[in-house]
C-alpha cells in the first residue's frame, strides 16, 4: 500500500509560481501511474495532470496546459507539479493520487490519496 504526502503549497500572487511535491512510501510507486487533482471550496475534485509510471507520458487538463508541468523521480519516490503563471482560479487544495490506469482523468480510478496541500493565489 502506498502512502502519499503532499507539500509545497502556499500563498502566491497571480502570475507567480509554486512547485508541489508528493512523497510516496511503498514499493509500488515506481510502477504506478500518478496524478494531481484539486478541489476548490464548494466544488468537486477535478483532474489537473497525470503521468505514466516511467514519466515518459503526461496528460493535462485544458485549464492548466502550458502553465503546469508534472514530473516524477522514481529514485526519490516523488512526483512533482510545477505551476507557473498562476491565476486566482487555481486556488484549491491540491491532492496527488495513485492509479492503476495510465494517464487517467477519472478520480474514481485513483485508489490512494494524500492529505492535500493548500494553494492560494491572490489577485
Amino acid at each position: 500500500q502506498v502512502q502519499l504526502v503532499e507539500s509545497g503549497g502556499g500563498l502566491v500572487q497571480a502570475g507567480g509560481s509554486l512547485r508541489l511535491s508528493c512523497a510516496a512510501s511503498g514499493r509500488s510507486f515506481s510502477t504506478s501511474p500518478m496524478g494531481w487533482f484539486r478541489q476548490a471550496p464548494g466544488k468537486e475534485r477535478e483532474f489537473v495532470a497525470a503521468i505514466s509510471w516511467s514519466g515518459g507520458s503526461t496528460n493535462y487538463a485544458d485549464s492548466v496546459k502550458g502553465r503546469f508541468t508534472i514530473s516524477r523521480n522514481n529514485a526519490k519516490n516523488t512526483v512533482y507539479l510545477q505551476m507557473n503563471s498562476l491565476k486566482p482560479e487555481d486556488t484549491a487544495i491540491y491532492y496527488c493520487g495513485k492509479s492503476n490506469v495510465p494517464l487517467s482523468k477519472n478520480r474514481d480510478e485513483y485508489r490512494s490519496w494524500g492529505q492535500g496541500t493548500q494553494v492560494t493565489v491572490s489577485s
